[in-house]
């Protein structure tokens, strides 16, 4: 049957408002709050309000699914999550584009949340939780962290990755940016200085999908850093060949930083997801 000429002639938003209307209409007032669901939680969007959101900051060669197990965690536990992108641009960039994430999205709006970072994800938290007063624990993870003056290049001693940077890294032009340069790990270093502890085919994926970090990253010198106001926790693995443990229990000593080893490489947050989320959670216990 064939449209009469009148509904031929109703635009597509109108219609798509009725629509919306009926199925508004449609849902009884005992409905509009999940099962379950408390009326306090709705009004936060479904998230419960006496919990802080957690936001992961990943580090250089790496993305936000390195976060993955220790997300699922966190959500099984309730918690909103979220790993936004590092853009490994250079460390002002970093901070910023970070101090904008937890400052101007709406869905943090007014939310206490617990920052967390892996490795040189440590330094861009450092810098983004400075006058931000919603973060109320910083958790580093294999994690340099940074002092005023510091540079991740003057922090880098002992590690695998100090030597000639021919040898460690496939080095490639940025393009429109003169003078800066993208470091990707050589994949035949992958498995012994940042991987080791993984199985080798975990290794060859991670050296496969790793996104490079700009040389620029590595000289910036660093502001006031962030932990001088807000207390913080470290995760520090005994085994890890990026940052030496000795580094990292310096830094840590030097913030006054809650301090858990756990025997482990450079990426604890992958090969020991569950004792980095208990961290989390001493922190959320901890500030709550």
């Amino acid at each position: 049957m064939s449209l009469s000429r009148t509904a031929r002639c109703i635009s597509l938003p109108v219609l798509l408002a009725v629509v919306l209307a009926a199925a508004l209409l449609a849902i009884a007032p005992g409905r509009a709050t999940p099962a379950g669901a408390s009326a306090s939680a709705a009004a936060a969007g479904g998230r419960d309000p006496a919990k802080p959101v957690i936001v992961l900051e990943h580090g250089a060669w790496a993305d936000a699914s390195s976060w993955n197990s220790v997300v699922s965690r966190l959500q099984r536990r309730g918690f909103t999550v979220y790993a936004p992108p590092n853009p490994l641009r250079g460390l002002p960039q970093d901070s910023d584009y970070l101090h904008q994430f937890l400052t101007q999205n709406p869905a943090l709006h007014g939310q206490p949340v617990i920052l967390v970072a892996h490795s040189y994800g440590g330094a861009v938290i450092t810098g983004a939780a400075v006058g931000d007063p919603e973060v109320r624990a910083l958790v580093y993870v294999d994690a340099f962290i940074p002092d005023e003056g510091d540079t991740v290049a003057s922090l880098l001693s002992g590690s695998c990755l100090a030597g000639n940077p021919a040898d460690l890294f496939n080095i490639v032009p940025i393009p429109g940016a003169p003078g800066d340069l993208d470091l990707y790990l050589k994949p035949s270093l992958v498995p012994e200085c940042f991987a080791n502890g993984l199985p080798a085919s975990q290794a060859a994926v991670i050296a496969a999908t790793q996104r490079p970090l700009a040389t620029s990253a590595l000289a910036a010198t660093f502001g006031p850093p962030a932990w001088k106001t807000i207390p913080s926790w470290a995760v520090i693995g005994t085994a890890d060949h990026v940052i030496p443990a000795a580094s990292q229990t310096f830094m840590a000593q030097r913030a006054g930083a809650h301090i858990t080893y756990v025997n482990a490489g450079h990426l604890s947050l992958i090969s020991k997801p569950s004792v980095v989320t208990r961290v989390i959670l001493q922190a959320v216990h901890a500030t709550g």
